[in-house]
């Protein structure tokens, strides 16, 4: 494993104003693509691809070559099949809440949008099974299951407006993935679109029987293929809940709280803590969720399951919190309690709005004992770069997001904002972490990945990708370093995109 990062070997995506649009596509096959997908299907008018250019992080822009937006698995072979034979890369997005640049349409390639493939195709409680297409939002599949009793239990931050085919691109976790585990631990199934246009089935009933190809495409971040259906186990929802929230005068003395919960031999659902510059910005908003604004940090701990003997948990935890030094503990009598203790956290990301126009939002993993220490570095980052850095994250397993708030129209804070994540990267891996919890590397951390993986680990994961995408065409210019883009027309100036 390499200790130091990486040079930064591609030259980074700066403001929208600089891309240059690529060229159309031609005719004919704008024509063919049509009468796939209808002419309501095909948006090549630079107004519409606008909001395409970039996904949740925004720090990136390119403008798509064109939008494709298919209504089945079959529509979605033919695009890709028409686009293959036509040498043209091609985006898999859903509903454009990646946070790591995943959905960039690189080396001039086109979107293809599965935002209108948003049906839940079958739900069977007896079997405790559903199978949807990748459109449908995360929580619409929770609602469906609630009325059988039942739960899709990975619950991403964005839940609300995040599709299942996102969550399986970017193996999603959430708030409840300490104890329930992330997207992987819930899907049996995939129908997959391959680069080429080829239809195939992963995983399915039973056990595994030879390579587990449906473990290999999760996470994959759209770099393998098009996942069009899914298919998902449910749960039983959670009988009861119990949550506390406690209020800590540092971060440093919450962090060690939640080592020490874990440490009591108990399993909380989630643990979440949101720092002073959050706490400031939420109490500020029209969120406010009366949380203390003179408080170092908050730490909402949840515990669910069955009723018995969940309050003598969050007993435990009280008493944990206070060892550690909370100076204040608050238990949620009722599901109305419950919403306001949560309210904050949920909101955290909203909130920050009011303090920059930008947020770059960092994704990182350490090991939970490390917590105090690598959450002291990163106020020290903040305060040597002069960046305003805003920390909520879900802290049951070490999963740091530390936001980074900037303008991105001044270009010294873009630059400052860049050194200073390359600290925290480093940092994170210094202390025994890695890059990236659930985000994915897209392409704002494919720089990081020599910190953790060395040249023979990259060349086996480039080798995955070939067989998968043998052309090169699916999703160019992610996750793995020195895999070129395809030489098609950029978005931006001539080899921008190269890493080679």
């Amino acid at each position: 494993m390499n200790t130091q990062i990486a040079p930064d070997r591609t030259d980074r995506v700066a403001a929208a104003t600089e891309a240059v649009a690529p060229p159309a596509l031609p005719a004919a096959v704008a024509e063919e693509l049509r009468a796939v997908v209808g002419a309501d299907g095909l948006l090549t008018d630079p107004g519409d691809l606008l909001v395409y250019e970039a996904d949740g992080l925004m720090l990136y822009r390119v403008p798509p070559r064109a939008v494709v937006r298919p209504q089945s698995t079959d529509q979605v072979a033919r695009v890709v099949r028409i686009l293959a034979r036509e040498g043209i890369p091609f985006v898999p997005r859903g509903a454009g809440t990646g946070l790591s640049g995943g959905a960039l349409p690189l080396g001039g390639a086109v979107i293809v949008c599965l935002s209108r493939m948003n049906r839940i195709l079958s739900l069977d409680p007896h079997d405790r099974r559903a199978r949807v297409e990748a459109g449908v939002i995360t929580a619409q599949l929770d609602r469906a299951a609630a009325a059988h009793g039942l739960t899709f239990l990975p619950d991403p931050g964005s839940q609300t407006v995040s599709t299942l085919g996102g969550n399986v691109a970017e193996n999603a976790g959430g708030p409840h993935c300490l104890k329930y585990g992330v997207t992987m631990n819930h899907v049996v199934g995939l129908t997959v679109v391959l680069s080429d246009g080829e239809v195939v089935e992963l995983g399915g009933a039973g056990e595994t029987v030879g390579y587990d190809l449906l473990g290999v495409f999760i996470g994959s971040e759209g770099t393998f293929g098009l996942a069009t259906e899914i298919e998902v186990r449910l749960s039983p929802r959670p009988e009861a809940a119990e949550t506390i929230l406690a209020i800590f005068g540092e971060l440093a003395d919450a962090g060690r709280a939640v080592s020490s919960i874990i440490a009591e031999g108990l399993l909380p659902a989630a643990m979440e803590i949101i720092d002073r510059e959050t706490i400031r910005a939420v109490e500020e908003s029209v969120y406010a969720a009366g949380y203390p604004l003179d408080a170092g940090a908050a730490l909402v701990v949840e515990f669910d399951g069955p009723r018995a003997g969940l309050a003598a948990q969050a007993q435990r935890a009280r008493a944990v919190c206070e060892r550690e030094g909370a100076r204040e503990v608050r238990l949620a009598r009722d599901d109305a309690e419950r919403a306001r203790l949560w309210h904050g956290r949920k909101k955290a990301f909203g909130a920050l709005g009011r303090l920059a126009p930008d947020v770059l939002i960092q994704d990182a993993v350490v090991p939970r004992t490390r917590l105090p220490e690598v959450l002291a570095r990163v106020q020290d980052v903040s305060r040597r770069h002069g960046i305003r850095i805003a920390n909520f994250f879900h802290a049951g397993d070490g999963n740091l997001h530390p936001n980074l708030l900037f303008d991105r129209r001044d270009e010294t804070a873009r630059e400052r904002v860049e050194r200073a994540s390359k600290e925290i990267m480093q940092a994170c891996v210094d202390a025994g972490g890695t890059i990236t919890g659930e985000h994915g590397v897209g392409f704002d951390k494919m720089r990081y990945m020599p910190l953790i993986f060395g040249p023979a680990e990259l060349r086996a994961m480039a080798a995955v990708k070939r067989a998968f995408d043998p052309a090169g065409l699916c999703n160019p210019g992610k996750v793995v370093p020195d895999v070129p883009v395809p030489a098609h027309p950029t978005a931006t100036a001539p080899g921008v995109f190269r890493h080679a």
